[in-house]
């Protein structure tokens, strides 16, 4: 308690380096992933390559990643540049096959319903297929955002790593409350950031509240 009192600037300044790390790449996924996966649905034969490339991405090992990716961007080793680079692919890899999913779940009635009052794409994209789309796509919003805060930490092994900086410092003094700190932190923000997820698909789904009303009456 003494180490946790005189160093809470520095926890402090880590959970915020963390949360940024790991919450901009999710933001930048899923910014990314939704014209994709409405691309890939458009055009069916595309699905199926970009799952698999997602899938080819994503078994990329994160520290060989984030030791190269100052090479390929050019950018210094110090920069947090190379953590959102990275984790950004990976979000994309795991999100664009929730978004293909979900869009494909829309029933194709009802998009046919919206066509015929005069919905343009852009709008029944908007107002039709993402809110019904909105429980998978979360789904794995979900999955790619407790896995981007757990993976931050690996970026300590290149100096930018939020929480996971407190990890190696606890190894490399062989003292081990820096490090229940840093795990205990890091559950407590993986368990946030997924009920703030739940609480937002709560919000953009006020069909499923209803029913979940009806059910408990």
């Amino acid at each position: 308690m003494t180490w946790i009192g005189q160093n809470l600037d520095i926890i402090w300044a880590a959970l915020r380096e963390h949360v940024y790390l790991a919450v901009v790449p999710v933001l930048l996924g899923l910014i990314i992933s939704l014209p994709l996966g409405y691309v890939a649905t458009r055009y069916s034969w595309l699905a199926n390559p970009l799952v698999a490339l997602g899938g080819v991405l994503y078994s990329l090992p994160s520290i060989a990643l984030f030791i190269v990716l100052p090479v390929i961007l050019g950018t210094k080793v110090l920069s947090p540049i190379n953590i959102i680079t990275a984790l950004t692919i990976y979000t994309v890899s795991l999100l664009i096959r929730n978004v293909i999913d979900g869009l494909r779940s829309v029933p194709p009635e009802v998009r046919q319903s919206a066509i015929a009052v005069g919905y343009g794409t852009f709008r029944r994209v908007l107002t039709v297929d993402l809110p019904i789309a909105v429980p998978v796509i979360f789904a794995g919003l979900r999955v790619v955002t407790v896995a981007n805060i757990s993976m931050v930490s690996v970026g300590a092994i290149i100096g930018i790593g939020g929480l996971g900086d407190l990890f190696t410092d606890g190894f490399q003094l062989n003292f081990l409350t820096p490090i229940v700190v840093g795990i205990v932190l890091s559950l407590a923000l993986a368990l946030l950031a997924d009920l703030i997820i739940v609480g937002l698909q709560w919000l953009l789904t006020p069909w499923d509240r209803a029913a979940t009303v009806r059910k408990a009456g």
